[in-house]
């Protein structure tokens, strides 16, 4: 079973991020730059919630807003559900599907340390999986 600390190992600890009081254009600006589908949203080092894609779609474009005009505290996911070092990759997963999320902010306390999404997920038990499969092949022909 892997966990977290050994994803962001390997991943790396990376946080796109953006002030609560930024506009939703410049927050899409961000995520298209470093090609991902949310940010977190902090003031100074204190995580306030997170902004993606989605949240841009339905509370924005929908609603016949505008990027320019409307701050990312006011569309973003406020209480962002996040995780630490020592939880698994399975528990996330679990996590990320139960409650209908795909970015999660990994905390050392009240510090982000870290953000694993549900594609990073699926690939580290995808990998664990075909080690898992090689282990087998090996150990069989051997």
């Amino acid at each position: 079973m892997q966990f977290l600390n050994e994803l962001l190992a390997l991943k790396g600890h990376a946080v796109h991020a953006i002030d609560p009081d930024a506009p939703v254009r410049q927050a899409l600006e961000r995520m298209a730059e470093h090609n991902v589908g949310a940010l977190l949203v902090m003031r100074d080092e204190r995580l306030e919630g997170v902004i993606s894609e989605r949240d841009y779609a339905r509370k924005v474009a929908l609603s016949g807003r505008t990027s320019a005009d409307t701050p990312v505290r006011e569309i973003m996911s406020d209480q962002p559900i996040t995780v630490d070092t020592r939880t698994s990759v399975e528990a996330c997963m679990r996590l990320c599907t139960d409650s209908r999320i795909r970015h999660l902010p990994v905390m050392d306390g009240e510090r982000v340390i870290g953000v694993v999404s549900i594609g990073d997920l699926v690939r580290a038990v995808i990998d664990a999986q075909a080690q898992a499969i090689d282990q087998l092949q090996t150990y069989i022909a051997g």
